[in-house]
Order: structure tokens, then C-alpha cells, then sequence
């Protein structure tokens, strides 16, 4: 059974035994958010008293003094990423894991809408409890209820139904992680609202936990309504990745073949009739026989493409269709 944790003391540990890497890597992406940026440093390194931990400030091709203000308000044990040109939230985040040395990762808003002072309760239930990320639930959301909530209830009760994945807020920022789960994630695109997902594909075992919710007290949000139809395109890839990714051919050759059949059941029909003298030319059963014919037989090329892909992706990175959890010789 995981014991309490005691992060003071574990950072003491930590620091004592000669570690040359933080126990915490708290990982912030922000796009012009010069306003909040004092702020943040403030209250993190109040809320992280006493914790060995770095804090890694990823700028995301700000416009405004973003970069500026966090240049004057550094303190030791602070690192500042700068992007070439906004790249989006995943790519922004992959950047900031990519720099992170913590034995833990913590993701964070720099908008101050999340709360550091969540970190550690955050971390000690991922080691009392034993699991490999502990997701924020934000408790009493302080957003707008058109514009915010329910787009964003919505995407969570499709997500859950669409993969299994039982999240209450899978677009809440604010998760702690084991850095081998963080590292192995592969966030990209727009996919930072499917990292739970991503993180069960990699054999992570996922907590959830309340954490605070403040008002946006500076600045504007990024994320807009439109955003909906992104995650509903975003969960197909998800959804295929999930049940898919190692066996493309279940999902592309099992949909060929079910069209090819078909389309060969109506076209043997048709040249029946014709045989008995029927007229079967321009007729739309003809046309469709045709085209399921030939849908299938695309499926099943696609397929048979998507598992030589799928071969190369693993065998040309050395990387394997499963992750171990632990290897114990007696």
C-alpha cells in the first residue's frame, strides 16, 4: 500500500541523495498573457514553498510583453521556452514536457484561472493512490454558461462516450503526471483536450481530483464556441487511435470487405436477370453494385496501407505495441 506522501520531506530526499533533477516540473504555456505573468510567479513559488521544483514558462509566439515580463519577473529555478510563431496549445505543452527534468510534471493555464496552491494535493494523491496522472475536476467554474460550460459539457459527455474514458473535465488543464506518461504522450496538433486519452493509450492508470477555479482577472480567453466542432473532428482520430492504431486493417479491411460483399451480392443479382434476358442497363441498383464494389476494394487497399504504415511507425522508431508497468525478477 502507497504511503502519504510528505513533499517537503520527499524534496529534502530528493535534493540530499544528489538528485541533479527537480522533483516537480511545473509546465505553463501562455500567448499574451503579459498581464498575469507577475501574478503567476508569485503565487507558484508561494504554493510550492518548501518543494524542489522547476518552473518552465512556455511563450507560444506572444505579441505583447508576454515574454518581456517574464524576463523581469524570473527567480531561480525558472526556465523560459520561446516558440518562433504560435503554434497551439499541444504543440506548445509538447515543447515545455520536451524541456522538463521533474520526476513529476504539473500542466498549468497562465491565465490564473488554475491554482498552484492545487499542485501538491495533486501530487500526493498520485502517490498515495498509486496511479500515473491525477486530472483537475474545476469545481464551482467561474466561465461564461453559453459560451464556456456547456460547449465544454458537451464535449466531455462525448468524449466519455466515445472512448470509455471516464473524465469529468477532460478540458481542464490543470494534471499531474508521472514524467514517463508526460513524455510519452505525443501531443501535437490539437490534441491537448484528448490528453487523458492519450495518456490511457500509453497504460496510464488516471485519477481525478476538485481543484479551484478562479475568474479571468486580465486579459482575454483564447477559446471561442467554435472550438466544439474542432474536438468532435480531433475525437475520430482519438477514437481510432484508442481501438485502432495496432490494427488497421480490423477497422479499414472489416468496413471493405462488408461494402465489397454486398456490392458482389447485388452485381451476381443483376447479371442473373440479365441472363434470363432482363434489362438492367442505367438501372440505380447497377450503379450502386458498382460503387460498393469498389468502395470496398478502397478500404481494403487502405487498410492493407494503414498496417504497412502502422509497421514502420513502430519498427522504424524501435517502438513497441505495448507498455510495460513494471519488470520484477525474484
Amino acid at each position: 500500500m502507497a504511503h502519504t506522501p510528505d513533499l517537503e520531506t520527499d524534496s529534502k530526499l530528493h535534493e540530499k541523495e544528489g538528485y541533479s533533477t527537480p522533483l516537480l516540473s511545473v509546465v505553463v504555456c501562455v500567448y499574451n498573457e503579459a498581464g498575469n505573468i507577475e501574478a503567476l510567479i508569485d503565487k507558484t513559488y508561494q504554493a510550492l514553498k518548501g518543494i524542489d521544483f522547476e518552473l518552465i514558462y512556455v511563450d507560444d509566439g506572444s505579441t505583447d510583453d508576454t515574454v518581456k515580463n517574464i524576463r523581469s519577473f524570473s527567480r531561480a529555478g525558472m526556465k523560459l521556452v520561446e516558440l518562433r510563431k504560435n503554434y497551439g496549445q499541444s504543440n506548445a505543452l509538447a515543447a515545455g514536457i520536451d524541456e522538463s527534468r521533474g520526476t513529476y510534471i504539473a500542466l498549468m493555464d497562465g491565465d490564473l484561472q488554475n491554482d498552484p496552491i492545487d499542485i501538491p494535493k495533486l501530487i500526493e494523491q498520485l502517490v498515495a493512490e498509486d496511479v500515473d496522472v491525477v486530472a483537475g475536476i474545476r469545481a464551482n467554474r467561474k466561465d461564461d454558461m453559453f459560451l464556456r460550460k456547456v460547449p465544454s459539457s458537451l464535449a466531455n459527455f462525448i468524449i466519455r462516450r466515445s472512448t470509455g474514458i471516464h473524465i469529468k473535465d477532460a478540458g481542464c488543464t490543470l494534471k499531474v503526471f508521472k514524467s514517463d506518461i508526460a513524455k510519452g504522450m505525443g501531443l501535437y496538433g490539437e490534441l491537448h483536450r484528448f490528453i487523458p486519452v492519450l495518456a490511457s493509450l500509453e497504460g496510464a492508470k488516471i485519477s481525478q481530483r476538485e481543484v479551484t477555479h478562479h475568474e479571468r482577472s486580465w486579459g482575454n480567453s483564447k477559446y471561442g464556441i467554435g472550438r466544439t466542432f474542432k474536438v468532435v473532428s480531433d475525437l475520430m482520430l482519438m477514437v481510432f487511435f484508442q481501438k485502432y492504431l495496432s490494427k488497421p486493417m480490423h477497422l479499414f479491411g472489416a468496413s471493405g470487405l462488408l461494402l465489397f460483399t454486398a456490392g458482389a451480392i447485388i452485381n451476381f443479382y443483376l447479371l442473373w436477370i440479365k441472363l434470363m434476358g432482363g434489362d438492367i442497363w442505367g438501372k440505380p441498383l447497377l450503379i450502386l453494385g458498382l460503387i460498393l464494389v469498389l468502395g470496398g476494394i478502397q478500404l481494403i487497399t487502405t487498410g492493407i496501407i494503414a498496417e504497412i504504415l502502422m509497421r514502420i511507425y513502430y519498427e522504424g522508431q524501435r517502438k513497441t505495441p505495448y507498455q510495460l508497468r513494471n519488470v520484477q525478477t525474484f
